[in-house]
């Protein structure tokens, strides 16, 4: 007994020494005296559960050092197949589609877009034949195949060609568009201007060039497309206000402020965004409200003039020009060039930090290719001609109210539009609330929306396909009678908003006062028509 334990006392002294030192050099570890504490009195209060956790431990350890990349060689968990069965499997799959089939809605749709031959304007001429006239197209000042114009262009395309070939920052600018540049901040009365040779482009990329993650933009929940997209890709905070309504808008600034100082958070930037008649149903902002609130609580003001510049005003600069409300006041003035001066592309006025920060961070002016410079020309000199004839915009206050004479007087047509635009939309008017729910019960109908939701409370509830379908009735109707007038176009489940459908009007002052009242009449003979075969 003593020669064997004799024979084990080495083993045991290695064992306790290497034991000592690894102790030792345990609680050299940062922490290893809370570890040792919780081991040991977990193990005096359940001895099992020590090895329970030995358990854990060791299972931790061999999952952590087995391989997870090897592969199953034995193929007892695949199918095989052979050549043929691989073929049939190959020959039957078929891909998703990358969209999918159209309705017979929408093929109705697309085959009911007149086609016009030659040039657009007052009085066009369709691929059926037929002459008639243009209550569609975007000519508010009647630019369109002004004989000035188009002789300007002509030599502009002779010296100049067609295309810039290059994007505004890479060799695309040229002289024609620096001086349209110029153009429109004088007429305008802003310090700088950059131009934009897309519309659409314009607000959504001025939008993300100053708002970025972390700033606050209030936004009226009933802007265009453009707009909503802006917002997106800017991944700001956004806040909504009802649409077009400045008690709301007060409310929504208030809030903000309150929830920062609630927060402890830091001072951002905070823009308000909104149009000047908004393109979905030609209401009109209160400009000079717009103005008081922005520097009340200190936010910078983006308005989107794509409808109202070269439509309102004595000369069609637009709301300031309205309102008589310095240009300076806005901070960011977008306009549509396509729109009110009958060419293509869009433009930013404001100050010149405001315009030189855009020709490096705009991505539309970076990537897209500049404007052709026959359409700069033409632009400057629609400038020219808005500037030294201001009877062009009377004739078109006079055509938009002998208009609105004729269709504010009929009893199924509702016009959400403001009296002064050039945009006209009409919705159907129903006798009875048949296509309409009433607001939920106990509802209440003083409460403001939620600010953090782009839907606004208790919104009205219409039928969409039913409307879209009888309104198209109405504009196969007047064209049959010789007026060319549209529905407005929608993205149908692309939009945060679902706007109501409506015909939209476009009126143009290169149309007589008598021209219109007789369009205008027609498109009542249509409404009363097709409606009436519901009622």
């Amino acid at each position: 007994m003593s020669g064997t334990a004799s024979t084990l006392e080495p083993l045991f002294s290695f064992v306790t020494s290497s034991y000592a030192a690894l102790e030792t050099n345990f609680f050299k570890i940062p922490g290893s005296a809370v570890v040792a504490r919780y081991v040991k009195s977990s193990h005096q209060n359940d001895p099992g559960r020590t090895l329970l956790e030995v358990i854990l431990i060791i299972f931790a350890v061999r999952t952590l050092l087995q391989s997870r990349t090897r592969a199953d060689h034995s193929g007892k968990h695949f199918i095989q197949f052979n050549e043929q069965e691989i073929d049939d499997l190959v020959d039957e799959w078929s891909p998703e589609p990358l969209a999918q089939p159209l309705s017979a809605q929408e093929k109705a749709d697309l085959a009911s877009v007149p086609v016009i031959v030659g040039p657009t304007g007052p009085k066009p001429k369709l691929s059926t034949g037929k002459t008639v006239t243009n209550l569609a197209s975007y000519n508010f000042a009647g630019l369109a195949g002004n004989s000035v114009i188009k002789e300007r262009a002509i030599d502009t395309l002779r010296k100049y060609g067609l295309g810039s070939c290059g994007p505004p920052g890479f060799y695309g600018t040229q002289d024609v568009h620096i001086q349209l540049e110029k153009d429109i901040a004088d007429f305008l009365g802003t310090e700088a201007a950059i131009i934009y040779s897309q519309a659409f482009s314009t607000i959504s990329s001025v939008i993300p060039a100053f708002c970025k993650r972390g700033d606050v933009i209030v936004a009226d929940r009933g802007v265009n497309f453009a707009i909503q997209k802006g917002l997106q890709i800017s991944r700001c905070t956004v806040r909504w206000y009802d649409h077009n309504d400045m008690e709301s808008l007060e409310q929504v600034l208030e809030s903000v402020e309150k929830e920062r100082r609630k927060k402890k958070g830091p001072l951002t930037r905070r823009f308000i965004v909104t149009e000047g008649i908004f393109d979905h149903d030609g209401a009109m902002s209160d400009l000079p409200k717009l103005v008081e609130l922005k520097e009340k609580y200190k936010y910078r003001l983006i308005l989107d003039e794509s409808v109202s510049f070269g439509s309102i005003g004595r000369t069609g600069r637009g709301l300031t020009e309205l309102y008589n409300v310095p240009a300076s006041q806005v901070d960011m003035l977008v306009g549509s060039i396509a729109n009110g001066l009958s060419s293509c592309g869009g433009f930013c006025a404001g100050s010149s930090v405001v315009v030189n920060h855009q020709r490096i961070n705009g991505t539309s002016f970076v990537f897209s290719a500049a404007m052709p410079a026959m359409l700069s020309v033409a632009a400057s000199e629609g400038i020219n001609i808005l500037r030294s004839t201001p009877s062009i915009l009377s004739t078109l206050h006079d055509n938009v109210r002998a208009v609105r004479a004729v269709l504010d007087r009929v009893d199924c047509i509702a016009i959400p539009s403001h009296p002064a635009s050039a945009i006209i939309h009409l919705t159907i008017r129903w006798p009875a609330p048949a296509t309409l729910q009433a607001p939920p019960a106990g509802a209440s109908p003083g409460k403001p929306s939620n600010p953090l939701s782009v839907l606004p409370r208790d919104a009205p509830q219409f039928d969409v396909e039913l409307e879209e379908r009888l309104l198209q009735d109405v504009v196969d109707e007047a064209l049959a009678q010789g007026v060319l007038v549209t529905r407005a176009r929608r993205l149908r489940g692309q939009e945060l908003v679902e706007a109501r459908p409506s015909v939209r009007l476009a009126v143009s002052a290169a149309l007589t006062r008598k021209e219109c009242e007789k369009a205008a009449n027609v498109v009542k003979t249509a409404f009363v028509k097709v409606l009436g075969k519901r009622r």
